[in-house]
């Protein structure tokens, strides 16, 4: 039975660095744990939040109730006739198991690096970047569910994946805790390297036929230039997600800003870039009392040293409410609010 402790800190557990208290507290470090810890009815009837890496959640009060932070550690894989089956626990770190692939020579994930945060979390919510999205990866996961006591494993297409959303965030939402999750990767690399800065950093290093190591150092790289070190100034990478909208929707818009970054998606959306949005706007780099927007990348609110979970909100409302009368785009929080 894992020890519940009682009014416990959570500015350890966020990345944004923010104050909160958790009314109770858990650590899981095996799906035992789980087990144990909800055999007790009393547990299951307090309210519950499910914690990882804390990389993509803003606290703008404290938690009165359960947090459970997911700790279980563990990396295996299996291979196959043309693919590799890799699975972690829940609370792997991503880019720890980023480069377990990379390292093992398993194709798949290398645009996937140095995303913030645990495995557990991938498909929650539905992460993705650099060209690849979870789902193109994704095998299954198996979860805890609460009420029964029991583990089910969901298929990728029991998750309801769409962009930035699982069924998880949706349907299920507090009903399961994910465990571990298996990722089918291949033996021979497909280099995806047309997205964002990619082909001009490989350019920049000489690299004309780039191996998956390659592709993983490039976009760590391009990570570290643009996005601020938690450990250093608090933040939860992007914040925002980057707003899908109608081909006529971007025409309009593309009428009067002919520059307006945009990626399509599909036969009939547009992806436009979020944090080029929020720069026309004025917002890069901008300060407001102990929060603001990082120097380098717009998308990315950061703590200054002493914001409220509320003050960063509270700015990001702003942003939104100042794209919106621009641009006629509303953006979305990518992060968790509590």
């Amino acid at each position: 039975m894992p020890l519940i402790c009682e009014n416990v800190s959570l500015k350890k557990h966020n990345t944004f660095g923010v104050a909160a208290e958790a009314r109770w507290f858990a650590e899981i470090q095996s799906e035992q744990d789980l087990v144990d810890l909800f055999a007790d009815s009393k547990v299951q009837d307090l309210p519950l939040l499910i914690i990882g890496g804390g990389s993509n959640m803003l606290f703008t009060q404290d938690v009165d109730g359960l947090v459970v932070w997911m700790n279980n550690k563990g990396i295996t894989h299996c291979e196959e006739a043309e693919s590799i089956l890799v699975t972690a626990a829940a609370g792997e770190v991503w880019n720890d198991l980023v480069n377990y692939t990379v390292n093992h020579g398993f194709a798949g994930m290398e645009n996937l690096s140095l995303i913030p945060g645990t495995v557990g979390a991938s498909p929650v919510q539905n992460i993705g970047a650099y060209g690849v999205e979870l789902d193109t990866i994704f095998e299954s996961c198996k979860a805890f569910e609460i009420k029964t006591g029991q583990f089910r494993t969901f298929t990728k297409s029991e998750c309801g994946f769409s962009y930035r959303e699982s069924i998880f965030k949706q349907e299920l939402k507090g009903r399961y805790i994910i465990t571990e999750v298996t990722y089918r990767l291949k033996k021979s690399a497909e280099i995806n390297s047309s997205y964002g800065a990619i082909q001009d950093e490989l350019a920049n290093r000489g690299i004309e036929h780039p191996s998956i190591k390659d592709i993983s150092e490039v976009v760590s790289a391009i990570r570290v230039s643009k996005l601020p070190d938690p450990s250093t100034i608090g933040n939860a990478g992007s914040f925002f997600k980057n707003p899908i909208i109608s081909i006529s929707q971007f025409r309009q818009i593309q009428s009067s800003f002919p520059d307006i970054v945009h990626y399509p998606v599909g036969t009939d959306k547009i992806k436009l870039a979020a944090g080029w949005l929020i720069e026309q706007c004025g917002w890069k780099g901008k300060i407001q009392g102990n929060t603001g927007t990082w120097k380098n990348q717009a998308l990315v609110l950061v703590n200054h040293g002493n914001a409220s979970g509320k003050e960063v909100f509270d700015f990001s409302e702003q942003i939104i409410q100042s794209v919106y009368a621009r641009f006629k785009v509303r953006l979305e929080r990518e992060v968790n609010v509590i």
